[in-house]
């Protein structure tokens, strides 16, 4: 069984109250705010029993009204990069704020993860709904947006779903920060990763893809077999992971995959994750500088967490051999990705 609870938690000026959501199994505990659909924390055992907080965050919402860095919150409406914040759909062409370097990154200037979402008590759960309008950010239409997250046992599920009046680019993803050692550890360097990915996107020196969807095999980015983060971190050009995995090719059924497995050895917690979702972003937080103060005043630093956003792949809506990206009127975008939380 798992327990649901709610609380206020905090008052956003203009915006209203935001509350804050616990779910409880015998395994896990999760904390979701209303501000952002945002998992402001994940508790789970250590082999030695202990349970620790495993997600990066704040102690309070004015934490979350500032950041920058999209801790805990869902992103969209269309979550990575978009090259240059421009776009052609149906043959209009449409702007979007410019918010990463010359793109559009994670929905805009405000996206989903600063707006108050409406929550319902769903069993095991709660549903977050939101209204995105027509021109919200510069995108066309208005989309009703719903994440639902339920845990059982030690699965937590999130599950993703829109519809809207004109047709529109969407990508929806949670973008948490993971430390298996517990939230405030000082890095992953001895955490090891595996992902299900024969393919990865290569990408320019603004982190968008190339349009080449290239092999792991015989590069550093071959993580199909488990590799500590720490060494492979080292291999990788650049300042770390940010990097979208290929998990199926384009025009590829809708079904659920496992997209990635992370093991940390020393606490034996083990995070898998499956998804619908056509790929995964591995990111190793090379953008937190330790100017950030989270929970309990930790300061989060470069390499401090990793993040698996499952999501359609970056800059699909200009990238015709990419996945489609589009929603139509009368479709129903609808994706889930399940985190489980075990120890070994």
């Amino acid at each position: 069984m798992t327990e649901v609870s709610h609380q206020q938690w905090g008052e956003v000026s203009s915006q209203g109250s935001v509350d804050l959501w616990v779910l409880q199994s015998s395994q896990v505990r999760v904390e979701v705010l209303t501000l952002g659909a945002i998992i402001r924390s994940v508790s789970s055992r250590r082999k030695d029993g202990q349970m620790e907080d495993i997600v990066l965050g704040y102690d309070n919402l004015e934490g979350y009204v500032s950041d920058k860095r999209y801790l805990g919150a869902v992103v969209g409406r269309v979550a990575n990069r978009i090259a240059r914040g421009r776009f052609v759909v149906e043959g209009k062409e449409f702007q979007l704020d410019i918010n990463n370097g010359p793109n559009a990154l994670h929905g805009g200037l405000r996206g989903f993860n600063k707006a108050v979402w409406l929550a319902t008590a769903v069993g095991g759960g709660v549903q977050l709904s939101l209204t995105s309008p027509d021109g919200d950010q510069g995108y066309p239409g208005e989309v009703q947006v719903s994440v639902t997250y339920t845990l059982q046992g030690e699965t937590l599920t999130a599950e993703y779903q829109a519809r809207s009046t004109k047709t529109t680019p969407i990508n929806l993803t949670n973008h948490s920060y993971f430390n298996l050692a517990g939230q405030g550890a000082a890095d992953i360097f001895d955490h090891h990763v595996s992902i299900s990915a024969q393919s990865y996107l290569p990408v320019d020196d603004t982190s968008i893809p190339t349009g080449e969807i290239r092999a792991v095999e015989g590069t550093p980015f071959d993580l199909r077999k488990p590799v500590l983060i720490g060494s492979r971190l080292k291999e990788v050009p650049g300042p770390g992971f940010d990097h979208n995995f290929c998990l199926s090719s384009p025009g590829d059924g809708w079904t659920e995959r496992h997209a990635a497995r992370v093991c940390h050895p020393a606490s034996g917690r083990v995070l898998e994750v499956s998804t619908s979702q056509p790929g995964v972003q591995f990111y190793t937080a090379n953008f937190l500088d330790g100017s950030i103060a989270g929970k309990g005043g930790a300061r989060y630093g470069k390499h401090s967490s990793f993040c698996l956003e499952t999501q359609n792949w970056p800059d699909a809506v200009n990238q015709v051999s990419f996945p489609d990206c589009l929603l139509r009127p009368g479709e129903n975008y609808q994706h889930v990705t399940h985190f489980t939380f075990t120890t070994v």
